[in-house]
């Protein structure tokens, strides 16, 4: 084994996780390489992930605005369909674009790029292999981020046309009539919410009895009864058998139960696994479990003391924004500079339409845990900024301890829910409760106004419950003296 290696750490892949480590290890002075067998770097977020999505969603979500609100312009038509290339004419713009700020932050880090696949060669090197050739390389420590891939329809492959995957969307060449979603997780419901907003008739098939079960409850009946309302058709508890192709132009779906369903097109979305089919771990020491993901401790390290992982590959939570933040800290202890642990409340978004957004626990986790808490409820239609925007079915739902009325839980549904979010997640950071959103006053028009009628709304529950502090007194004497007619603290 050398005593010298060519870098000092090796991402394998490009997505939030390794450009995350990639950046954080050059910061910290080292020699850094990252391996990406695509053209284009950003890994599976950029190319057919987070960003194309969400772009798609942004063209969906202005194309549903015309036709449900015409008021709005008088151009809007009560018929018109929009097409692919409208949906996702902006797709490969904010791909170079996004391409261009890694590329740039990797240059100025001086960060080495090698283009080609990687496999390990033993503990201590990789193999790059491009149409170039093949170059040896090692490193004294590796970071594995190579992400997931979608898990495979039975039957009949994707074909990027009739059976799709979620990295097909941003290729479609055409919009269907009839779409069956094939996976009710955060994937399937995004894409069944965006599709059903530009007049798609669809249908979601999946063997649970609730889709996202993870999230509140309560807010998961609002997103169906919202999905209902544009005509979505929900098959809870029903499983794919097997989809066949039908004269080229239509596919049908068979259900274990027996039923068919003949649909324009089906996106396939249950489940993903570990790209890491292709990287010869058994030759670095590691395996793989038996959908690809690598196990990890909580410093993100593998089996091998020397390997790190993370991002997609290992598993929940999945998301780009946590995925991220387990390369930096993989990075930091890989090298031996400190970090704190992540932070255990991070926040959950889902794009569908409507938004949702979540952090801390939902109502059923607290019951089970037999946790007593309370419930302040806010709607959007009650908030000015709400009825400007359009949006009266959206709400926000705090929790808070019954004990020391601290935070434990946000859960929205609705316009810029994901934002909104951030303001609830700081103050379970800092340990904050119900105190803070009662004495603390937000801009006005806006939505965070939520936080403060949901704090008035559990504060009210409380208060009939005879949870009142122990010395409402002393809370009253806190008070500043008020002169009739006279805002304290204001300048006349």
């Amino acid at each position: 084994m050398p005593t010298r290696y060519d870098y000092d750490l090796l991402c394998i892949g490009s997505g939030p996780a390794g450009q995350r480590a990639a950046v954080q290890a050059a910061k910290l002075g080292r020699r850094v390489a990252m391996v990406e067998r695509r053209l284009a770097l950003g890994g599976s977020c950029l190319t057919t992930g987070t960003i194309p999505s969400k772009t798609f969603r942004e063209a969906v979500l202005h194309f549903a605005a015309l036709r449900d609100h015409p008021e709005r312009t008088r151009f809007a038509r009560f018929d018109y369909r929009p097409t692919a290339e409208q949906l996702l004419g902006r797709v490969e713009q904010v791909r170079r674009d996004e391409n261009s700020v890694i590329e740039d932050q990797l240059g100025r880090n001086d960060v080495t790029v090698l283009r080609g696949r990687a496999e390990f060669v033993d503990a201590h090197r990789v193999a790059v292999t491009n149409e170039e050739g093949r170059r040896e390389v090692s490193a004294a420590r590796f970071l594995i981020a190579v992400g997931t891939k979608p898990a495979e329809p039975p039957g009949v492959p994707a074909d990027g046309q009739l059976i799709v995957t979620s990295d097909d969307i941003a290729c479609l060449q055409k919009i269907p009539r009839t779409l069956v979603v094939v996976g009710a997780g955060v994937i399937g419901i995004e894409y069944a919410s965006m599709f059903a907003a530009v007049g798609v008739e669809v249908t979601v098939v999946d063997r649970r009895e609730r889709p996202l079960e993870f999230l509140d409850h309560e807010i998961t009946d609002e997103l169906i009864h919202q999905m209902r309302r544009r005509k979505v058709t929900f098959r809870p508890k029903e499983a794919v058998e097997k989809l066949e192709v039908i004269e080229g132009r239509k596919v049908g779906v068979l259900l274990e139960s027996g039923k068919r369903i003949v649909t324009d097109m089906v996106l396939f979305s249950v489940g993903r696994v570990g790209a890491t089919d292709e990287l010869q771990l058994g030759r670095a020491g590691l395996e793989p479990d038996d959908r690809g993901r690598l196990v990890v401790d909580e410093r993100f390290q593998t089996s091998v003391p020397h390997i790190y992982a993370a991002g997609d590959v290992i598993g929940y939570p999945s998301l780009a924004a946590t995925s991220s933040e387990q390369g930096r800290l993989a990075a930091c202890h890989a090298l031996g500079a400190p970090a704190h642990p992540m932070a255990p409340h991070f926040p959950i978004g889902i794009y569908a339409i409507p938004e949702i957004s979540m952090v801390g626990e939902p109502e059923h986790v607290l019951t089970e845990r037999k946790v007593p808490y309370e419930v302040g409820i806010a709607r959007y239609r009650e908030i000015a900024r709400g009825q400007i925007l359009g949006d009266g079915d959206g709400l926000l739902k705090l929790l808070f301890a019954r004990d020391d009325r601290r935070l434990l839980g946000v859960h929205i549904i609705g316009t810029g829910a994901t934002e909104l979010l951030h303001i609830g997640q700081t103050v379970i950071g800092l340990g904050g409760g119900l105190d803070y959103f009662l004495r603390t006053v937000f801009n006005y028009p806006t939505l965070a106004e939520c936080y403060k009628v949901a704090a008035l709304n559990a504060s009210n529950k409380l208060l009939q419950a005879d949870e009142w502090p122990s010395h409402p007194a002393d809370a009253v004497a806190e008070l500043p003296r008020v002169t009739p007619g006279v805002l304290p603290g204001a300048t006349y």
